[in-house]
């Protein structure tokens, strides 16, 4: 299925949240139905690799893949696998809105009781999607991040690095918690809560907003461990340290935001 829509409101005040759809969930050896939700720029080199890679995980799953207006070839390579694959939705931005926003839109359309955010590289791993669900499936909690820094990892560029931990150790700071990996890709929880948290951010400012607004709610976050391979900037890397400071801003805002 492709779709070309407007880009979802981040929050609509004074609204009702409209009412989950009832869904069905297919149940295997207790293993739950998963939302992947895959925001696409300019990666059709590995789509069709990565696409593989999270149907060869053998959990109940759909995958909703956001192609946020790519200059290349992400669009017709999308819309080829959403015709040989089944739950395989493809949505098409009219224009470049960021990977906030294409989570946004993807997870208007999520029908699974548990949500994923699924970079199109090869940088994560989809194997690590049964440690990341199980203990959410078990009921111990409902948020999971998988940390690059607890598990084996490749290919982080030094001042990355050294940006994603001072980033950690300011999230841990203001919120008063002990996490190792804030800027994880991998941030997995029951579709309600991601639901309730009212995304705004359009861009990379999507991963301090997530925790912070997890974090203020409560939410315990649990970490597992996940392989993490970085690509270079020649590669399609896509994430400067600049955007670091942007960042800081996010967390000191939605820290002392009402």
């Amino acid at each position: 299925m492709v779709l070309t829509l407007p880009l979802p409101p981040a929050s609509q005040p004074g609204v009702e949240r409209q009412r989950e759809e009832q869904y069905s969930l297919t149940v295997m050896n207790d293993r739950p139905l998963l939302s992947i939700i895959m925001p696409c720029y300019n990666e059709a080199a590995t789509l069709p690799q990565i696409l593989e890679r999270v149907y060869s995980v053998d959990l109940d799953k759909e995958i909703i893949a956001v192609d946020d207006h790519s200059s290349d070839a992400t669009l017709e390579v999308l819309q080829a696998e959403a015709a040989r694959r089944p739950r395989l939705t493809v949505i098409s931005h009219p224009q470049n809105r960021g990977k906030g926003a294409a989570v946004r839109s993807g997870l208007a359309h999520a029908r699974g009781r548990i949500t994923i955010i699924q970079d199109a590289d090869l940088e994560y791993d989809p194997d690590d999607y049964y440690a990341l669900v199980k203990p959410i499936v078990e009921g111990r909690v409902d948020v999971v991040f998988g940390s690059r820094f607890m598990g084996s990892h490749t290919g982080m560029y030094f001042w990355n690095a050294i940006g994603n931990k001072g980033l950690t150790f300011l999230t841990n700071f203001l919120f008063n918690c002990w996490i190792s990996d804030m800027e994880t890709c991998y941030k997995v929880m029951r579709t309600e809560i991601i639901r309730e948290l009212n995304l705004e951010s359009n861009d990379f400012r999507l991963e301090p907003e997530i925790t912070a607004k997890v974090l203020k709610r409560g939410h315990r976050i649990l970490e597992v461990p996940i392989t993490y391979i970085g690509r270079t900037y020649a590669e399609g890397k896509k994430m400067k340290p600049s955007q670091g400071f942007y960042a800081i801003a996010a967390l000191l805002r939605y820290r002392f935001a009402d």
